[in-house]
């Protein structure tokens, strides 16, 4: 179940990430935003950490922020702030377990929780930069490859394999996928669309990796967020390998 739910959510955070590439940057941004505050809701319940709310609301106004001035600030770098977000959403952390006091229970597990759950979220504004880059100006582009990627590996990942069968699919599919998307739909270049896919692939195979190893179970919301950060973490990802490939 915390398989099929994971995948089921990252699939879902695939899909609303292409069709919203067909229509606006306006769209787009509203679309990882609400992914940014699903996630960050879901990301204290992997931990099983105390001060959830306080800690969920730190890192998904961090990431809100993100992706605000992804989507608003001028070029040609469009990520310039989210170092910026990630400190101030780290330094809200930090003041949120100072404010605990002395002698509370896992201080230091919830601090490297949710530094990591600021930094993994927060990325996911790159998708919104992926948007703006000038390759993605007239249509969908790498942000539609990688979301094909995704749906496509997602699925794969729902097969009940051991995972040294499963994993090299998810990886070689998301990787075809991604050139037979770019040729359909975009003029996104084979090759580009291809390592895109690979990169896709091979986060979503290690979810997958990670949620099978654990021995607890997780909650809906855990299993959730579990599928949607690692989307979200390839949105910076997705707007390097643009940069870099499409420049």
């Amino acid at each position: 179940m915390n398989r099929t739910n994971a995948a089921l959510a990252a699939a879902i955070a695939g899909g609303v990430l292409v069709v919203s590439s067909f229509v606006s940057l306006s769209v787009v941004a509203a679309a990882v935003g609400a992914l940014c505050v699903v996630a960050a809701f879901g990301w204290t319940h992997i931990l099983g950490v105390p001060a959830r709310k306080s800690q969920s609301t730190a890192i998904g106004l961090s990431a809100l922020l993100s992706v605000i001035l992804a989507a608003t600030v001028p070029g040609p770098s469009f990520l310039v702030w989210f170092p910026a977000c990630v400190v101030l959403g780290v330094g809200a952390v930090f003041m949120i377990q100072l404010l605990r006091g002395t002698g509370q229970s896992h201080r230091l597990e919830s601090t490297l929780g949710a530094t990591s759950g600021v930094v993994t979220i927060c990325m996911g504004s790159g998708w919104v930069g992926a948007q703006r880059l000038a390759a993605d100006a007239a249509g969908p582009g790498m942000t539609l490859v990688a979301g094909l990627s995704i749906v496509v590996a997602a699925a794969v990942a729902l097969v009940p394999f051991p995972d040294r069968f499963v994993a090299p699919a998810v990886v070689v599919l998301a990787a075809l996928a991604g050139p037979l998307g770019a040729l359909l739909f975009t003029d996104v270049p084979a090759l580009a669309a291809g390592l895109v896919g690979v990169a896709c692939g091979a986060v979503v195979a290690g979810t997958r990796r990670l949620v099978l190893a654990r021995e607890t179970g997780l909650s809906v919301p855990a299993a959730v967020s579990a599928g949607v950060s690692p989307v979200l973490a390839l949105g910076a990802v997705v707007y390097f390998l643009a940069s870099l490939l499409l420049a």
